[in-house]
Formats: C-alpha cells, structure tokens, sequence
C-alpha cells in the first residue's frame, strides 16, 4: 500500500473534533474541558441540568474572543449557549451534549460613565450590584434590581428580561437600556440602538434583543440608561396580614391610591415563616402574610404615612422601620426568599405575571391548585406589577410529574386571568412547550421565523425558547 493509499485510510475528524481544534488553535487556554467547568455548564439556579456534557467551556474576554468563537461554530455547525453568571431559573443558558457554553462573565469592566447624559457603557458579565457600587460615585445607579442582584450579570438580565424589588416605579431592564452590542451566529458584530434620549430611526432592533434569552445573537456590551441617586429619606414599613389574600387586596388598594412606592413586595405564610426559621427571626403568627414597602425620595415620609393608612384600613397591622438600617433588615427577609426555599427541599422557582388588580384572584388559584394536587406551594409576589414567584417545593432532584401537573394548572390560571407566562425569568427550556398556548400559532411561527433570520442555521441556543 502506497503512503497516499495509507493517508486516504486515517479517518476525517468529527464537527465536534474539528470545531474544538480549531477553538484551541484560536483561543489557547480560554478554551476549558475540564470536567468540572463542563459539568457546570449544564445547570443553572433552576435545579434543571441539560443531557449530556458541553463539548467545551470558552471563558471569552473580548468582543474578538465571542466573534472567533461563533465564526468557528458557524463554520462547524456546532451549538453555541451564551452564559453569564449561571444564576438563571429558566435553565436558559444550560449547555448540553455537544454544545459549546459560551462564558462572557470575564467581561465585566465599565467601559464608560456619561453621568451628564445618563448613561454607561459595560461589558455583559459585570455583575448588576457591582455595576452600582461603580455608578454610586458619579451619583447615578442603574435601576434593575433583581433579588439576585449580588451574583446575576447585566448581560443575564439583558437575556431574560428582568425586572427585580424595585420595578414598579423605576421599570424593568427594557426600560433602562439605549443599545447592545450584538455578535450575530456568524461572528458579525452589530450596533444596535443608540446613546441619545430619543431614537426611532428604523425597527427597535434592542428591544427585541432585550429577553431573547441568547436566541439572536450574543450580547457583548450594553448602553445603559442610568437614573440620578435618589435623594431624600428612604421610608420602609411592614404590615401583616391574615392571610396572603388580604395581603394582596391591600397592595391592590395601595396601587389604586394613587401612591408609588418604590417597593411593594409580598410573602405567603409559608415563605415568611421559612424565611424567619432561615434568618433566626421570631416567628410569626401562623398563617400570616406580609406586604413590605418602600417610599423613597423628597416626599417618601408623608408617601409612607398615607401608605400606612391604606395598609392599615385593609386590615393591616403596620410597622415601620425607625431608622435606614431597620429597613434594609426589613427587606432582608423578602431577598432570603430563595435560600429559604432551599431549606426546604428542591425547589421549581416559577414566574408569572397578571394585572395588579387580579393578584388577589391569583393567589386564589394558587391555594385551589394546593388543594386538587395536595402540594404546598409557597408563594412571593412583587405586588407593585403583579408579578408573582410560586415555588414548588419538592423531594429528589427530578420534578416530579405531579408538579409539572400543577405548573401547567398554574400557567393556565394566570393566562385566564389576562397575565402571562414569565415576567422576569424568562422561557428557557422549562416553559417551552407552553410558549405557543399565550401567544398563539401565527404569533409562535412569526417569532420563530425572526430567529431565524438572525441565527439561519439554528445554532444560538438550541432547545430553548422556541423549541417545538
């Protein structure tokens, strides 16, 4: 046999072989397999892992880095999940057999501070309270304020849409960004959106970016629309409740007042009571909810003092903290919701959203659906939008079908009551296959057909969002 009859016979490498040759000869040591960074990759906050380990983790740490790595895919047609913190609740960016996990949380550097145009330009793996704890001395601060603000990334909150304690009067993260920096599936960078207070030139390419959750393109910078420090007091008071439908007549009737406090935040019985156990707090009365609110700026005393007296006409029995100190410990109970839950058990931490005025009538459906299934299903609420957190809390690491059962009982409630899917967390993998039933055949099929026109060969996270 000849040395060309030899060569003919050595096999031809793989896509996947190929695809991470070439990701080492470009990116060198950016470029991890090791089992635990790969393991890693496939789970998020949510418990949900994917199938299957990551073809490779690529740490990128520049716009160069996220382009070559998706020009490398593209050329492979190897998958591609953009990640940042891992913090999802979704299962979002969880990267499985094959897949390459795509890590922009080395890109975390403010790239510029305008505090006479408010507005800053970062990197999406910034963390969001690391973003303020910056922006605090130019006396400005982005107004996203997710309870994982101290572990989430701007980027993920780019990608999931989120909202946090302080959206009712401040707005969701749609709300507080100019522009993105976007790699296309083919390693094309754009420059979507603009730095002026005013912008309509053409279709609003960012805001269909901002919740896309990966789908697009990746999202490698931000233009961020920032606030002034707020000045004057911060006011913050408790009221308890007989129980977490009173709780929510009351936040509805505070809504309906006319006043706008800068938090509104409700806890069920059993989340206030896990939280007090975590937090070594006396406990409280049984069966009690809780409502939290937050006045904020020149007016937030006599705000505050109105607050209390709708409060306290619902039946509320009202505290209000003495001091700044006393409020942010009051606050610290409703943001230890999470780790209280984990105390627990495994936890599904689900997301939806109905108009305020129907938050009493959710909460309804949510002790009608304890009831027919037999599950205790704590409950959180950002009352000041209606966007409410049920957990199923459960044994074992797999969701158990009963509570898939019940999930979908739950989505369907909130959809019948005018509301919505997912707030803040996003679609991901686990509410997929429920996308099509809010926003109907022609909707899901348009959505799905845009996709594709930024990702043509189906790469950009596959398996989530608009997945069959």
């Amino acid at each position: 046999m000849t040395a060309d009859e030899t060569a003919d016979q050595t096999p031809s490498p793989s896509a996947p072989e190929r695809a991470l040759a070439l990701l080492r000869a470009e990116l060198g040591a950016r470029v991890d397999t090791s089992p635990a960074s790969l393991e890693a990759a496939r789970a998020d906050k949510s418990g949900h892992a994917a199938e299957g380990l990551p073809l490779a983790v690529v740490h990128a740490a520049s716009v160069s880095d996220v382009q070559a790595v998706m020009r490398i895919a593209t050329a492979t047609r190897t998958p591609v999940v953009p990640r940042g913190a891992g913090t999802g609740l979704a299962g979002g960016a969880n990267t499985g057999g094959g897949e390459i996990s795509l890590s922009v949380r080395g890109m975390d550097r403010v790239l510029e501070v305008r505090p006479d145009d408010l507005l800053a330009v970062v990197e999406p793996g910034i963390l969001n309270a690391d973003l303020n704890a910056q922006l605090e001395p130019h006396g400005v601060w982005w107004a996203p304020d997710p309870a994982s603000r101290a572990i989430s990334t701007v980027g993920g909150n780019i990608a999931t849409g989120a909202g946090g304690l302080l959206c009712a009067k401040y707005g969701v993260v749609r709300d507080a960004v100019l522009g993105v920096d976007l790699v296309l599936a083919d390693g094309r960078l754009l420059h979507l959106g603009h730095r002026s207070v005013k912008g309509v030139t053409g279709l609003d390419l960012t805001s269909l970016v901002i919740g896309s959750e990966g789908t697009l393109g990746v999202v490698v910078g931000a233009t961020l629309k920032l606030r002034r420090l707020v000045e004057g007091e911060r006011v913050t008071l408790t009221a308890l409740f007989e129980g977490v439908r009173a709780a929510a007549v009351a936040s509805a009737a505070v809504t309906a007042s006319g006043i706008q406090p800068a938090i509104m935040e409700l806890m069920d019985a059993t989340s206030l009571a896990a939280v007090h156990r975590l937090l070594s707090l006396p406990a409280p009365v049984a069966g009690a909810a809780q409502l939290t609110v937050q006045t904020d700026g020149p007016v937030a005393v006599d705000e505050a003092r109105a607050v209390a007296e709708v409060l306290r006409a619902a039946g509320g029995t009202v505290t209000v903290a003495a001091d700044a100190a006393e409020g942010e410990a009051l606050l610290a109970v409703r943001r230890a919701m999470h780790p209280a839950m984990e105390t627990l058990g495994t936890t599904l931490i689900e997301d939806v959203s109905v108009p305020r005025s129907a938050l009493p009538d959710m909460f309804d459906e949510i002790a009608r659906i304890e009831r027919e299934f037999g599950l205790v299903i704590p409950a959180v609420a950002h009352a000041g939008d209606g966007n409410l957190h049920p957990n199923f809390v459960f044994e074992g690491p797999e969701v158990p079908p009963i509570v898939w059962q019940a999930a979908e009982e739950l989505f369907r409630a909130a959809l019948a009551l005018g509301g919505t899917l997912t707030g803040e967390h996003g679609i991901g993998v686990l509410k997929r296959r429920w996308l099509a039933d809010e926003l109907g055949d022609d909707q899901w099929t348009l959505q799905r057909d845009i996709a594709r026109v930024f990702d043509p060969l189906g790469i950009l996270n596959p398996g989530k969002v608009f997945a069959p």
